[in-house]
């Protein structure tokens, strides 16, 4: 073996495999294949949003959780499960959970779906990050990597800011009242979303109709608007909820906005890539 080729190997022996990463973006179940020289991974987890409701529920849809677990240990070769929800699409009657998006298992590392008939923020497994915000009548913010997302703000108002790179809660809607007309309700705005390179600025606290503002270089929710016929706004991409949709004078449900899909995100090698921000950039 020549002297160029024997440094080559030592200094593969020494350094490991280069560094690499993986992202799932579009929900579904897939098969990740561990590559040569792999033996640790890093990997944040966001689960979906679920969309808001109208006539039957009048809130919108909560947030996603966000965790992250750091070096876990793989094997060359081997093929482990990515799961990634869903969002939940915006209703005219009942908001509804959303889903889970993991690595290997919901036990490894999870970005937890919303409870309570979608109302309540996911949770979340792992080393750190963040519960999703709750909904109000504007969507809630998805989960952050050391703080959880803004809650939906309610009937004249906004949410207070997310922390710990999480994202904002949509803007509120509110209530018209006339003993003529009756009761018209103006559709409110998704939740803010959260990014899967790592933990950036949270998402800022947003006024009535405004759309939740993004996390961690996540997308901001979609705007509400003042009209009794629009639908709600939609959740920012990753795993923000819907906000409320709008409610006729006539009782005629609008519909309301639709929850993000979640995302997976694995990096490598786990021993010198760590969520929250140790080299979890794009290469």
């Amino acid at each position: 073996m020549s002297g160029a080729l024997q440094a080559v190997f030592q200094n593969q022996r020494s350094f490991g495999p280069p560094p690499g990463q993986d992202a799932y973006v579009t929900p579904g179940t897939y098969s990740w294949v561990c590559p040569t020289g792999v033996t640790s991974v890093s990997v944040v987890a966001v689960g979906s949003g679920s969309g808001g409701g109208t006539g039957g529920s009048n809130t919108g849809g909560a947030g996603g959780g966000l965790g992250y677990k750091n070096n876990i240990t793989v094997v060359p070769g081997n093929s482990y499960t990515v799961v990634v929800g869903a969002g939940k699409a915006g209703t005219t009657t009942t908001t509804s959970n959303s889903n889970d998006s993991y690595f290997i298992n919901t036990s490894t590392v999870k970005g937890g779906a919303t409870t309570s008939s979608g109302v309540i923020g996911g949770t979340y497994t792992g080393d750190g990050g963040g519960n999703g915000g709750n909904a109000g009548l504007g969507g809630g913010g998805a989960g952050g990597y050391s703080g959880n997302g803004s809650d939906g703000g309610g009937n004249n108002a906004g949410s207070s800011a997310a922390s710990g790179g999480a994202g904002g809660g949509g803007g509120g809607s509110f209530y018209s009242v006339s003993k003529l007309t009756g009761l018209t309700m103006f559709a409110a705005a998704g939740g803010g979303g959260v990014g899967i390179l790592g933990s950036g600025s949270s998402g800022a606290a947003a006024a009535i109709y405004v759309a939740g503002n993004a996390g961690s270089g996540g997308s901001n929710g979609g705007a509400g608007t003042a009209s009794s016929s629009a639908t709600g706004g939609a959740g920012g991409a990753y795993g923000a909820g819907g906000g409320v949709g709008g409610l006729l004078n006539s009782g005629s449900p609008q519909l309301a906005g639709n929850g993000a899909g979640g995302a997976v995100r694995i990096i490598w090698p786990g021993a010198t890539r760590s969520f929250p921000s140790t080299n979890t950039g794009n290469l």
